[in-house]
């Protein structure tokens, strides 16, 4: 019934400050008699009862001590209050000395006005928490709440607990705080016990719980995956809060904190970029991202928008997601120069017109296509924007003097099964290839099919390999949750694949890492820690919704994809690494081409692709790329057919 009253009307708040300060007057009068009333002087009190009903109707009206809701009482509404009364108190004082400098006897006496003060001062404040905790213990005598427990006791977990008091709505009874600090355990934040984290087992079974909420940001990622696995081994929701940077206003709001996500449990340390090298490298560079509207596009452009750069030119040829770019730039970055280009890479004379017109000093070419099914259906339009579109920018840099290339690649380049894969290791030789030839003393292109008549050898190609990043457009994570959404079933390709993980901003923090530390010619290859089995992260995911796998979310396998390989490589068997400066980063010491053979070979393969003939595409490419060899693929034939000459 209380949950559902209305919000008190101002006018009575108002009303009852003005009441209380009358009151607390009163007071001030009994203490000052000593309870004695005949010897209180009525007409004096009369007077400075008015006084003060006139002063404090002004004030409270200025200052707004009603304006706060009170069942949401706070520290700052006990400072509004506290302004308030000083003001009033002082205003007395004021008129006192004006009346003693007129010849008369004060109002009132200086005892009365502090014994009212202080007494004003805590009616007020008193009357609005006993208001806040009365709504809090309606709110709390309800049987089906879910009871509670909030890792974190630091700022994060007392604002949770608070933003859980101050919501009617919200059905949670905090049990108890848990804590990793053992300088914490023992002490209490609101009357709520903090425990240690270790006795979390114990909790589980002995307080029954309903939610463990995570509120610390500071928890290791192992030890959170851990926590979260016990609890949904014991059918306990795991909510989550948001990064702080998020709240609104600076405030945790009720519906910011909800179920973990399983992004969050694939998530691992921070990693740590050299910020003033990037700064120094990139500060006042013209800089391109071709495919700048996709999922590592555009967050490389969120990350160059921390940086003092010249101009930002983001290539795509979709516009729909080139448009929502721009608009999210525009309307958090007004300071910054940035432009929107429409282009396809493949596309020579409008990607001439880009390096003419902006003359960038760096490219980041993230333009490709990736879904492996599709290019595998689509060999010859893979090369065309893998092969062609690679080739394309890369020769364009040259001519025009850019100082760095970095190419995204990816680890099914590696010992490539399928188009899509293949096409990524021909770009890559390619940018190797050229960046060799163009560094040598004898620096020269012979080969008829050489369109790098005027290059301009300063250009350094570097290339940044890596896997799956969690949250692209079309990966795996964002398919599950629209088939859990949906009731299932998922589908799984294999019971046995595996893949690796990585966050996009946390693998374009590295590109840009990469990208600043080479030289010239380096494949960097990123730490992409353990592979993920994808029917465990299938079954978890089910699990982390409040569902049950194989009962209320079914599992299917769908057979390996053609060109799927069942595990993803970062080298193949030929190839090592070096380490570099940073723990994340390692150098792949791969086969080095001559550019000129490499460049007839690239011609013959794209003279093939444009007249879209797949077949011999494909049969191009295993000559280009030796170790390339189809798996579930109609193109297992060229292989049978190879192995037998």
């Amino acid at each position: 019934m209380f949950n559902q009253l209305n919000i008190v009307p101002r006018w009575i708040i108002f009303t009852l400050d003005i009441l209380i300060s009358c009151i607390s007057l009163t007071v001030a009068y009994l203490i000052k008699h000593n309870f004695d009333l005949s010897t209180l002087n009525y007409v004096e009190f009369s007077q400075n009862i008015l006084i003060v009903t006139v002063i404090n109707t002004i004030v409270f009206f200025s200052v707004r001590t009603y304006s706060g809701i009170i069942r949401y009482t706070s520290a700052q509404d006990s400072f509004r209050i506290l302004f308030a009364v000083l003001i009033s108190n002082g205003a007395f004082i004021l008129l006192n000395l004006l009346v003693i400098a007129l010849g008369n006897h004060p109002l009132i006496s200086n005892s009365v006005l502090v014994v009212n003060g202080l007494a004003c001062f805590l009616l007020m404040v008193t009357y609005r928490i006993l208001v806040k905790y009365f709504f809090l213990y309606i709110k709390n005598l309800k049987l089906d709440k879910k009871r509670a427990i909030i890792y974190g006791a630091g700022e994060a977990g007392v604002a949770t607990k608070r933003t859980f008091d101050n919501d009617y709505k919200v059905n949670k009874n905090i049990i108890a705080f848990i804590d990793d600090d053992q300088r914490k355990v023992g002490k209490t934040i609101d009357g709520i016990k903090i425990l240690d984290a270790k006795d979390l087992p114990n909790l589980i079974a002995q307080h029954e719980l309903d939610e463990i909420i995570f509120a610390s940001y500071t928890i290791p990622i192992e030890h959170k995956n851990k926590v979260v696995d016990m609890c949904l081994e014991n059918d306990i929701k795991v909510l989550n809060i948001p990064p702080q940077d998020v709240w609104v206003s600076g405030k945790l709001q009720p519906t910011q904190i909800q179920k973990i996500n399983i992004e969050d449990l694939l998530n691992r340390k921070s990693i740590e970029i050299d910020i003033a090298s990037i700064q120094n490298e990139l500060k006042g560079k013209r800089i391109l991202i071709t495919g700048a509207a996709g999922s590592i596009g555009s967050e490389i452009v969120r990350q160059l928008l921390k940086f003092d750069v010249s101009l930002i030119i983001m290539c795509d040829q979709s516009e729909t997601a080139l448009h929502h770019l721009y608009l999210e730039i525009e309307e958090t970055h007004t300071d910054l120069n940035f432009h929107a280009y429409i282009g396809d890479v493949k596309d020579q004379s409008r990607m001439q017109n880009l390096f003419d017109t902006y003359k960038p000093h760096y490219v980041y070419h993230a333009a490709a296509y990736k879904h492996v099914p599709l290019m595998e259906d689509n060999a010859s339009e893979c090369v065309k924007t893998n092969v062609l579109g690679t080739k394309t920018i890369s020769d364009l840099a040259v001519k025009h003097g850019v100082l760095k290339f970095v190419m995204i690649s990816t680890d099914k380049a590696v010992n490539p099964t399928n188009v899509m894969g293949a096409s990524k290791r021909i770009a890559e030789i390619y940018v190797q290839s050229l960046n060799k030839s163009i560094h040598t003393k004898d620096f020269s292109f012979n080969n008829s099919y050489s369109e790098l008549t005027h290059a301009v050898p300063v250009t350094k190609f570097i290339t940044t390999r890596f896997g799956n990043v969690l949250g692209s457009n079309g990966s795996v994570i964002p398919r599950f949750k629209q088939q859990i959404e949906k009731g299932g079933p998922i589908t799984v390709t294999h019971p046995e694949i595996t893949r690796y993980f990585m966050t996009i901003p946390e693998a374009c923090r590295l590109v840009l890492e990469a990208g600043c530390m080479g030289n010239g010619g380096e494949i960097y290859i990123f730490d992409m820690g353990k592979s993920v089995k994808i029917i465990d992260l299938a079954k978890r995911m089910i699990r982390l919704a409040g569902l049950i796998p194989n009962h209320d979310i079914k599992i299917e396998y769908s057979g390996l994809r053609p060109g799927e390989k069942l595990f993803e490589e970062l080298l193949n068997n030929n190839e090592n690494t070096m380490p570099t400066h940073h723990e994340k980063i390692m150098i792949g010491k791969v086969r080095e081409y001559y550019f000129n053979e490499v460049e007839s070979q690239i011609y013959g393969l794209i003279t093939h692709a444009k007249n879209n003939d797949d077949l011999q595409v494909v049969k191009a490419m295993k000559q280009i790329v030796q170790e390339f060899k189809s798996k579930n693929s109609v193109f297992e034939e060229i292989d049978l057919a190879l192995n037998t000459l």
